[in-house]
């Protein structure tokens, strides 16, 4: 499970409603309106050292991180995707407080039984794709309606996952396997562990920047769940 901050006002505009719009607002166009939580960012209060001081989509353009499209990743509600229709749990729920719940995001090839290098790489990749995934549909949560989009995020609070390693504990690297998620995470919204930090410093701020659980012997398919 992925929690991350918006500033926002308890609104019935907060719920987003894949059905409101046949397309996605750019950037620009959600900062000029005047209900929408993008305006919030540049008004929070945080230091000036937290605060981002680039937009996330030059990074996200820069790592190769697939956004899809609408018509892919935006379903109506009362339409359900004929794939998804029997998923029993909501990916995305936005609070009232601007609060973004994400769940449900599976990754990598096999379970984590081996401490071998390659297998711990596959695992870590793994979990950075899943990174991506949840990425690209907190993008689509925020912008399918206008409320805003990622450059609104002011600050990530915490990361559940589940290595899948069978076994009983045997598994004792579960943490690296999921560093593969954060590193990923704090590369688009800054942290300690960004591709751009130099030393322990993104110069762009630290607002991916997480708690974090790493808890192994899920049972499941893939790496990481």
């Amino acid at each position: 499970m992925q929690r991350v901050g918006l500033k926002a006002e308890p609104t019935a505009n907060n719920v987003v409603w894949p059905f409101r719009a046949n397309r996605a607002l750019t950037h620009e166009e959600s900062r000029q309106r005047g209900d929408t939580v993008s305006r919030y960012y540049d008004e929070a209060v945080m230091p000036d050292e937290l605060r981002r001081t680039y937009d996330v989509y030059d990074r996200i353009r820069e790592l190769g991180i697939d956004l899809g499209s609408f018509d892919e990743d935006v379903v109506s509600l009362a339409e359900p995707h004929p794939v998804k229709a029997f998923v029993p749990y909501a990916g995305a729920v936005i609070h009232d407080s601007g609060l973004v719940y994400l769940s449900g995001q599976g990754g990598g090839p096999y379970p984590m039984n081996d401490e071998d290098e390659d297998v711990i790489e596959a695992g870590r990749l793994g979990a950075q794709k899943a990174a991506d995934d949840l990425i690209r549909r907190l993008h689509w949560t925020l912008s399918c309606g206008g409320e805003g989009d990622l450059n609104d995020v002011l600050h990530t609070v915490n990361t559940l996952a589940l290595v899948v390693s069978p076994g009983g504990g045997a598994f004792k690297k579960s943490p690296q396997v999921v560093n593969g998620f954060s590193y990923r995470w704090q590369s688009v919204f800054g942290g300690t562990f960004s591709d751009y930090a130099v030393n322990g410093v993104d110069p762009g701020g630290f607002s991916g920047l997480h708690a974090r659980m790493a808890m192994g012997g899920a049972d499941s398919g893939g790496s990481i769940g």
